[in-house]
């Protein structure tokens, strides 16, 4: 039982609790990535959400509000990319002010934090994962969907670092595509004593035409650093941590594996994701949503609109990962760019 909430934290149908909420800001992101946005699909004429349609801050806040009173403890914001929302900061800064809420992050490309990092820290962002999926030029326009340069991304880590941010850096692995910067990855942010984690590539959404041939398997990963760096596995910080953690014993950092392809967590899944317009979603490979952006336009009160999340988390029963198969890979699911990660 959650006592600073007193006692509300609801259980879905297997007993998970609400704890953790992902906010999607925007949709719209710099980067084509093809495991989330390929350029083939997120061309120059995809209809965009519109920004009448995206929940205001005012709006958001209050919907953390609710969650917050629910249980919640830790907030990421995604996107898309959430550092191309122009009013990110001041949304930050009022979301850092709600007591309940332990923990406030962000995931982003790292492209524009140069401009934003700072002012970020300053408005009470406490951690900040940044994509990074290759050092090599080459690797990297490929799995960005020919956008960007790993120089900008790493310029985006140094300032996040000099800003006083907490920094974990992101690795989606596609077999056939970038395995061949893990060991490059490891070598250069083993060195600087930053945390990787390398993330299974997932079936998240339809537009990426996921295969399972092109997933590396964590063991995999695993055998190969460990033929060049002894490690030792971490126990779980809590429960409904996603990553599975090792520590290096010779340096004092250590990398994580999100395997959610070859492991699944499904059974302590504790997140809700809030998309870009307002739907609230109870799994990352979630086939509909569940309107919230008209109730709260609604003018409906908080305790209603907290009182209705809580049915929604209550009636979950979401396993999509221990439950995939073809048949499950056929369903059209939600775009990553509507939810983030």
């Amino acid at each position: 039982m959650n006592q600073n909430n007193g006692g509300k934290t609801p259980t879905d149908q297997l007993g998970r609790p609400l704890r953790d909420l992902r906010i999607s800001v925007t949709d719209q992101c710099n980067f084509r990535c093809a495991y989330c946005m390929p350029k083939e699909v997120f061309g120059p004429d995809y209809p965009f959400l519109s920004k009448n349609e995206i929940l205001t801050n005012e709006e958001v806040h209050k919907l953390a509000l609710c969650f917050a009173e629910l249980g919640i403890e830790k907030i990421r914001l995604t996107g898309g990319e959430p550092l191309l929302r122009k009013n990110l900061v001041p949304l930050v800064n009022c979301l850092s002010q709600i007591d309940l809420v332990k923990d406030l992050s962000l995931t982003t490309n790292g492209t524009l934090l140069p401009r934003y990092a700072k002012d970020l820290k300053k408005s009470g962002l406490n951690r900040i994962n940044i994509s990074l999926d290759g050092l090599s030029p080459i690797v990297f326009k490929e799995m960005s969907g020919g956008r960007g340069e790993p120089a900008a991304v790493l310029e985006g880590i140094e300032a996040a670092e000099q800003a006083g941010l907490e920094v974990k850096v992101n690795m989606v692995v596609k077999k056939g595509v970038n395995e061949g910067e893990v060991l490059p990855m490891v070598r250069f942010f083993r060195d600087k004593r930053i945390t990787l984690r390398f993330i299974e590539y997932m079936d998240v959404g339809n537009s990426n035409q996921w295969r399972s041939k092109e997933v590396l398997p964590a063991k995999e990963l695993l055998d190969a650093i460990g033929k060049e760096f002894p490690f030792q596995p971490i126990d779980p910080s809590y429960r409904g941590e996603v990553a599975a953690r090792y520590r290096y014993t010779d340096v004092p950092a250590e990398f994580g594996l999100i395997n959610s392809i070859t492991k699944p967590f499904c059974s302590d899944c504790n997140r809700a994701r809030l998309s870009a317009n307002g739907y609230l979603y109870t799994c990352l490979f979630a086939t509909s949503g569940h309107d919230l952006k008209t109730i709260v336009k609604s003018g409906v009160s908080r305790s209603e609109l907290t009182k209705h999340i809580s049915g929604i988390w209550r009636a979950r029963k979401d396993r999509y990962s221990e439950e995939r198969s073809s048949q499950t890979n056929s369903q059209r699911k939600i775009e990553m760019s509507y939810i983030g990660g």
